[in-house]
């Protein structure tokens, strides 16, 4: 008996009549159930969102902003969530009415937008009041579970759209404050500059009024030491005064009889003058007198001689002689000398007699100045005792000048010291508004600036900083192509599995014949390949072109699926031929098994660490994966192990089944009575 000929003996006897051929027909149909059905329940889930009522109440109100733009961004958010159509939007009045058709399974779902919506966005251009705008949604588990995520993802789009449009504006005005502030940086800078210079110009005053300051305190020293010098000698003018008006009081006292007496001078003087000048008159005449006798003297001695010499009395000689000694005697030191002495005695009479004249016009001149002279006396000694009070009041004031000296010498010095350190502070200032000067310019040049242009660019990338740049490698169309893969995977094992409820995985005719116990199993096992292999054939051509999926590698999708469908029935029949109807509860586990770690939904590494051993030992993840690489158009070098671990999969069925073969070729009482019928 030929392998060929056992399978085919199988599939005689399902298809006898009409009953088996019609529950043939439905084992194919069994995975449409399971696949296709609810692949078209859930194809595209969220493109009837819009079937969905759901709740938004708009009690935001108008909010102004620095620049008088006014802010409806709540308003504008209903019409955008009502334009986009993604849900059945209904405006409703009030919270309480949106929340009672939420808990009422009237609304999916409601979004209230508060009052202060649109003054919370334009908060931030004040720092210190910036505040979070908020929106509520209202959810209920009761209507369904899914909604929850479904509103969070329309809720976190809700509030990126919104956001973004905010914050651009927002960085925006920010920007523009930049802007404001370089202007005002640079201004600042040319009024540091201003200030340095100006700060240069007052160090070099500084610097001359420390040199003045300096000149000031030697002069003030030189002041005070000169003022001391004023003070003794103040008071020495005050002592001279003092004397000065006792010694004129003393003149005026002595001087009052001044004029009598310089008139009775003068008359004196007069009277004098005039003896003097008598006195004079007389000597003249006596010296003439005396000359005119010398001459007559000599005259007559000369007459008598030459009469002598005539009478004969005297020779020539003898009068000669006489002449000599006369002339001699006449010229005598006695007589010369008589006649010198009264010469100069007339001479003196003469300058006497002068001299008194002159002493008499003085006498005179006196006696006419005198008065004056007494009454200049008394108005010195009136002015001497003005002068010695003033001296005092003088020296007082002295004094007082001299603490004032001391004081402005102490003062300068101060002065100075403080002039010092103002120049030793200008300077710093000086080289501080320098240095704000070149920082302010520098720290200008570090703030933005921007143009129109610029700050609109900038506003988009601050308000959406980033941005996501996906690249998928693999993408599925919609959601139901990504669970696609899961579940025709699934319907391919619940089919093979639904196999071995209607049909025998061993024949009893094969076991009783001669044939080898590996044909026997290969026999028993072509009826579920063929059966399996329609299934598989029939669900591809249903999702294929009767929901739209569109597979990257469609003839090899096919063919991982038919070759999918051949371990899982190899497998499954191999567990039944063997086990018996036990064995059906084991296909039965191993299903449950592999829908929790065969990762169709959530990633298989987020099942629980224990399941992670099942998703690597059992087949149904990984053909799962492999269909994602052909759905999806990924890279197919990851089928190669998969292939070969279906085909060993399939050769552990085969092995299964041989065993099962071997060991029923002996009939017990068992075999004959077992304890559990299929």
């Amino acid at each position: 008996m030929t392998i060929l000929r056992l399978a085919l003996s199988e599939l005689k006897r399902m298809t006898g009549g009409i009953l088996p051929k019609l529950t043939i027909v439905a084992m194919v149909m069994v995975p449409l159930l399971y696949g296709a059905v609810y692949l078209y329940a859930n194809w595209d889930p969220y493109g009837n969102l819009d079937q969905l009522q759901a709740a938004v109440v708009v009690q935001d109100e108008v909010a102004v902003t620095k620049d008088g733009k006014e802010l409806r961004v709540g308003e504008e958010v209903a019409q955008t969530l009502i334009k986009d159509h993604k849900f059945d939007w209904q405006l409703v009045a009030t919270p309480e009415e949106a929340n009672n058709g939420v808990k009422d399974g009237e609304f999916a779902f409601a979004l209230i937008i508060p009052k202060d919506f649109s003054t919370n966005l334009a908060s931030p251009e004040n720092f210190d009041s910036a505040t979070q705008a908020m929106m509520s949604v209202t959810t209920n588990d009761a209507n369904n579970y899914l909604l929850t995520s479904i509103v969070d993802k329309v809720a976190t789009q809700v509030h990126a759209s919104v956001a973004q449009q905010v914050g651009e504006q927002t960085a925006n005005s920010l920007l523009t404050g930049y802007g404001t502030i370089h202007a005002q940086l640079v201004k600042a800078a040319d009024g540091a500059q201003q200030l340095a210079d100006g700060a240069a110009t007052l160090d070099t005053g500084v610097g001359t009024l420390k040199g003045g300051t300096s000149d000031l305190l030697t002069g003030a020293e030189q002041l005070a030491a000169g003022q001391k010098d004023l003070v003794a000698g103040t008071k020495q003018l005050q002592a001279g005064a003092s004397a000065l008006n006792t010694g004129l009081g003393q003149l005026e006292t002595k001087t009052s009889a001044l004029p009598e007496d310089t008139q009775k001078l003068s008359d004196g003087a007069a009277a004098v003058s005039g003896g003097n000048a008598a006195l004079n008159s007389k000597v003249q005449g006596a010296i003439g007198s005396a000359e005119k006798l010398d001459d007559a003297v000599n005259t007559a001695i000369n007459n008598k001689l030459d009469s002598l010499v005539t009478d004969g009395t005297l020779t020539q000689e003898q009068a000669s002689t006489i002449r000599t000694r006369l002339e001699t005697a006449a010229t005598s030191p006695a007589i010369v000398d008589v006649k010198n002495q009264l010469s100069a005695s007339a001479e003196d009479v003469q300058k006497l007699a002068t001299g008194a004249a002159a002493v008499a016009d003085g006498a005179k001149k006196l006696a006419g100045a005198t008065p004056a002279l007494t009454t200049a006396i008394e108005q010195a000694h009136a002015g001497a005792g003005e002068l010695s009070t003033g001296a005092g009041t003088l020296a007082d004031g002295q004094l007082t000048a001299l603490d004032g000296a001391e004081a402005l010498a102490a003062g300068a010095k101060k002065l100075d010291t403080g002039a010092g350190d103002l120049k030793s502070g200008s300077s710093k200032i000086s080289s501080g508004a320098n240095e704000l000067a070149k920082q302010l310019r520098s720290g200008s040049g570090s703030v933005p600036n921007p143009n129109d242009k610029d700050k609109e660019n900038a506003a988009g990338v601050i308000a959406d900083p980033i941005r996501i740049d996906s690249v998928s490698q693999a993408q599925a169309a919609n959601y139901g192509s990504g669970l696609a893969p899961f579940f025709l995977v699934l319907a391919l094992w619940i089919g093979a599995f639904m196999l071995v409820q209607v049909m025998r995985p061993l024949t009893v005719r094969a076991l009783a014949s001669n044939a080898p116990s590996w044909k026997i199993a290969i026999g028993g096992w072509l009826p579920f390949a063929a059966v399996a292999t329609a299934q598989a054939l029939l669900l591809y051509a249903v999702v294929h072109f009767g929901l739209g999926l569109e597979p990257s590698h469609p003839w090899l999708t096919l063919g991982l699926l038919m070759l999918a469908s051949l371990a899982f029935t190899a497998l499954i029949q191999g567990i039944v031929a063997l086990l018996g109807t036990p064995g059906k509860f084991v296909v039965l586990i191993l299903l449950v098994l592999q829908l929790v770690s065969s990762g169709g939904t959530f990633p298989w590494q987020t099942t629980p660490e224990p399941l992670h051993i099942m998703h690597q030992v059992l087949p149904m993840g990984h053909v799962v994966e492999g269909m994602r690489h052909l759905i999806y158009g990924s890279d197919i070098a990851a089928l190669v192990p998969i292939v070969l671990g279906l085909l060993g999969y399939m050769v552990l069925g085969f092995v299964m089944a041989w065993a099962a073969v071997h060991q029923k070729k002996t009939w017990t009482l068992k075999t004959l009575m077992p304890e559990m019928e299929a």
